[in-house]
């Protein structure tokens, strides 16, 4: 039941992989004008097929870093006239036990998926109040509730971006900035069937079922919720 987004400014982060595509496809769907931003350098042919005219592009924008971000920021702000909607996908993902692990996955995985959400949210936080009645969705994980083996890594930094969006929709409620997160399962992706090759693929949430979870929270009929942090686990 999510309303039309015509005419609304949405950014992306991690546009250009599985899920960020789907989150993309989905808010063109609704009629958004859409920046989709990425490290990657270039978008597989077929995103770059399906977002040509009236969307923006931008690869090669490294969104842990604050100088690159903002600057990225302002070109899209200066493109379509502000900001509307800012979806903070990207993020990864390492699996690597604590005894004979290393620190510097600690300090990757902060850098990808909580620093990442940091300087996003920072860097288009003016034109998004500007904006008013604007939103920030975070992609959490549903794994930072409870970090099973190999898992304390990932689990920390998306644990982060839980407490992060508690923090910001508690600064920015009476702006109309409001801000929430989604807490996926296991996320059906060709790597993650590659990597889980006996598991029941049915169970896990498709791209496509995370994207209208996102849209919802987007849309104005989502505008009394904020610093909520939603599961969205399919069947798994």
């Amino acid at each position: 039941m999510t309303t039309t987004m015509a005419g609304k400014v949405v950014v992306v982060t991690g546009a250009f992989g599985v899920l960020g595509a789907a989150v993309a496809r989905k808010f063109a769907a609704l009629g958004a004008r859409l920046a989709l931003v990425d490290v990657a350098p270039q978008p597989a042919v077929e995103l770059a097929a399906d977002f040509g005219g009236g969307h923006l592009l931008l690869g090669g924008v490294d969104v842990a870093d604050i100088e690159a971000t903002r600057k990225c920021m302002a070109a899209i702000s200066m493109r379509f006239g502000g900001i509307d909607v800012l979806v903070n996908v990207a993020g990864g993902f390492l699996w690597e036990r604590f005894q004979d692990g290393e620190i510097e996955t600690w300090d990757q995985l902060y850098a990808m998926n909580l620093r990442t959400v940091v300087v996003s949210c920072k860097a288009a936080l003016p034109a998004l109040i500007e904006r008013g009645a604007s939103r920030i969705v975070n992609v959490g994980a549903g794994a930072a509730a409870h970090a099973g083996l190999g898992m304390g890594a990932y689990a920390a930094s998306k644990a982060g971006v839980h407490k992060l969006t508690e923090a910001l929709a508690e600064e920015f409620k009476d702006l109309g900035l409001t801000v929430n997160a989604i807490l996926p399962g296991t996320i059906d992706t060709p790597r993650n069937r590659l990597e889980m090759p006996d598991a029941d693929f049915t169970r896990w949430v498709t791209p496509a079922a995370i994207a209208e979870v996102i849209a919802f929270l987007a849309s104005p009929a989502a505008a009394a919720i904020t610093g909520a942090a939603i599961p969205v686990f399919g069947r798994g």
